[in-house]
């Protein structure tokens, strides 16, 4: 993965901020932190054309958790595949972006607890006959850069496919729907969202959820931060504003352990 940060335009979060962080480590001045997201992972994270600014349930976690936590927030857009480096090289201080927790980010970035639990799903036109991630080998498979799909992929299919990553997810949308592709392998949420709305009538979710996963938000090696956020994190479960966030983009609230 590339080390240098993809041009971005930065916008500002505002957040109520506390005299104390709910550890009691931050400072009692105000924080701004840098941070840095993905503008094409719906509904987590997009660009709402009207207003000019980043919408979505990701951003609404980032509001609140900021809000909690006691700082404010520059955010930056960015292709997926830039923001573990960003976060490591210290360019930013956090990432939200459906980052998904894995061994081999742990090392290099401080991962908040997770808030989303995910996988990857195939997605493919109406008519097809996919059923299972077997019945791709040998077909065109869109996936996204940087993500821990095109790894699973490359680890279960390997030559065996056709398996091309894209800079974006309408990237990889756009092929399916045009034919260069006969399939999506991707976040789950993502491609069930493109199902449900502009893909709706053209393509389809099948088979099974594949690699269970858990999003969690990125913190620089050594970060205060990360403890403030979790106990954020665990208050917004608590009182039930986890649970509102939720329904509000996806139709209901997540399934009780």
């Amino acid at each position: 993965m590339k080390n240098n940060m993809t041009p971005g335009h930065w916008l500002a979060i505002p957040a109520v901020a506390l005299s104390l962080s709910i550890s009691g480590q931050a400072s009692a001045q105000d924080a701004t932190l840098k941070a840095v997201t993905d503008p094409s992972f719906v509904p987590f994270e997009m660009m709402d054309q009207e207003s000019g600014e980043m919408v979505g349930f990701d951003m609404d976690i980032l509001h609140e958790v900021a809000d909690r936590a006691g700082f404010d927030i520059d955010l930056n857009t960015m292709d997926f595949n830039g923001i573990i480096p960003a976060v490591q090289t210290g360019n930013v201080d956090l990432a939200i972006a459906g980052i998904t927790i894995t061994d081999e980010r742990q090392q290099i970035v401080d991962f908040s607890d997770p808030y989303y639990d995910s996988g990857l799903r195939i997605l493919v036109a109406d008519g097809s006959d996919v059923d299972s991630l077997d019945d791709l080998e040998g077909k065109r498979i869109a996936t996204k850069i940087g993500s821990t799909s095109y790894d699973y992929l490359q680890e279960k299919l390997g030559d065996n496919a056709e398996i091309t990553p894209y800079p974006g997810s309408s990237d990889m949308y756009m092929a399916l729907m045009g034919g260069s592709a006969d399939a999506v392998f991707y976040d789950a949420p993502n491609v069930g969202y493109f199902a449900q709305t502009k893909g709706q009538g053209k393509v389809k979710t099948v088979g099974p959820l594949y690699e269970g996963q858990q999003y969690g938000i990125a913190f620089a090696k050594g970060s205060d931060w990360v403890e403030p956020t979790n106990q954020a994190l665990e208050a917004m479960h608590e009182d039930g504003t986890y649970d509102e966030i939720h329904k509000k983009w996806f139709g209901e609230a997540p399934e009780s352990e």
